[in-house]
């Protein structure tokens, strides 16, 4: 039973990731007989969706080149499926919007979705394409693209509400959230787990959960793990690559109606993300900002009350140690977003439409996007460590990540996973890597 001093199962951060494990670890209990909600104690620094989970656009895809991501997206869709009104789930579908450098890629991303019972539609060659994307948007004026994967499902959802659906179903079981608790240590007795210190006193536990987003590092280090790891590369040779790393991510919100992205057939259009070789040209003062790939995604979201999107991160060159992960904390207002995003962002958006030509006065100057913590390859660790901890490192995928929770308390049950199999940590030293896209993007 959760106590003052005790509870079978600590979870640390009431993000997606501890949220989600919350609620369908109490019912996995209460469904095998083996306890009930009270058992859980899901404990916050600050409160729900606090963290990148209340900041995150909402953006629920299936489009990953790797096909361990690909299946493991198709389970968290059926989550956010699964109770549409309560996460405030937008299922308008996705778009991955693409040059010839990366048509074989998104090509073979379609053939695997068609594997797995995805519904998508490919779109192929330059003529069809802008037939496709006209179709949709008329003023539509993307150079260069010569593919389009246009999935039917997925879409997007409103952060803080869906944080607050998931509270809310954790809570119905039983769970109790605790804020405003910040985790300071974790004992450690015989290289297992047996509590937390925290700055109001010591939490006895059994096992222990963590899912704290780019605060992972500071359990990682309490939990006395690794700071470099060893990857065995496709080459076969072996690299020292730290654990963590960040880079900042780089979101905003264009001040228009978000009627003003409707499609020609007065619908909600789908997500859409863009990624093309054309040379990015400043709205404005027309001069090349970059005739390297690049990408942006955007869509008309009613929650942010205007167009809302973002491009590629952008890598924080400091040792992972010393990056203050607080999003807009006063150590962290040289990661903030700034005038760089709104200049490429917005010109991103005018060269995909012509609408959107002459409106970067409408960008809105507010702290966005936030800091994320990655792995060494740049995708999830889902694994047990120290015996009875399991620690949730989405890798900044985290927020489309809603059934990783439902996943993690069957494995608290003894049950493992096939779809966390392939995100253990050990795949480093064996060099079972993911592969890994022509995509401008970190996570891909």
């Amino acid at each position: 039973m959760a106590g003052a001093d005790s509870a079978r199962y600590v979870i640390i951060g009431a993000g997606v990731h501890g949220l989600s494990t919350g609620w369908h670890l109490a019912k996995e209990l209460k469904a095998r007989g083996k306890g009930s909600g009270d058992d859980v104690l899901i404990l916050d620094k600050t409160g729900i969706g606090a963290g990148p989970s209340g900041l995150a656009c909402g953006v629920v895809r299936n489009n990953y080149f790797q096909p361990a991501m690909r299946r493991l997206m198709a389970h968290n869709v059926s989550i956010w499926e699964s109770d549409p009104e309560a996460f405030h789930y937008h299922p308008v579908g996705f778009m991955q919007i693409s040059p010839e450098v990366m048509h074989a890629d998104v090509a073979q991303i379609f053939g695997e979705q068609q594997a797995i019972g995805y519904d998508s539609v490919f779109v192929e060659g330059e003529d069809d394409c802008q037939d496709y994307m006209r179709d949709m948007f008329p003023d539509w004026q993307a150079q260069g693209i010569t593919s389009v994967l246009h999935e039917k499902k997925g879409g997007y959802a409103e952060n803080m509400h869906s944080m607050r659906a998931l509270a809310g179903k954790a809570q119905a079981e039983g769970v109790e959230i605790r804020a405003g608790v910040r985790v300071t240590g974790v004992r450690l007795e015989g290289g297992s787990v047996v509590g937390v210190e925290t700055d109001q006193g010591y939490i006895a536990c059994e096992q222990l959960i963590v899912g704290a987003g780019p605060w992972v590092r500071d359990i990682w280090q309490m939990l006395d793990l690794p700071a470099t790891v060893s990857v065995l590369g496709r080459d076969g040779k072996k690299y020292e690559r730290p654990m963590w790393t960040y880079w900042c991510l780089q979101e905003g919100t264009l001040g228009v109606d978000p009627n003003y992205l409707m499609d020609s057939h007065g619908k909600m259009p789908p997500v859409i993300h863009v990624d093309t070789d054309a040379p990015l040209v400043d709205d404005e003062t027309k001069a090349v900002i970059t005739d390297e790939l690049w990408g942006i995604y955007y869509k008309p979201d009613f929650n942010f009350g205007g167009v809302q999107g973002g491009a590629q991160p952008w890598k924080i060159e400091q040792p992972a140690e010393k990056v203050a992960v607080d999003p807009y904390g006063p150590k962290s207002k040289e990661f903030v977003v700034g005038p760089e995003f709104e200049r490429f962002w917005t010109s991103g958006l005018a060269h995909c439409h012509e609408r959107f030509e002459g409106k970067r006065g409408l960008y809105r100057k507010a702290p966005t996007g936030g800091i994320g913590a990655f792995t060494p390859d740049n995708f999830p660790v889902f694994d047990r460590f120290r015996g009875n901890a399991y620690v949730i490192a989405d890798s900044n995928h985290g927020y489309k990540m809603i059934g990783v929770g439902a996943l993690v308390a069957k494995e608290m049950m003894g049950e493992r996973q096939d779809l966390l199999e392939p995100f253990q940590f050990g795949r480093y030293a064996t060099g079972k890597l993911h592969p890994v896209s022509h995509s401008p993007f970190p996570w891909s």
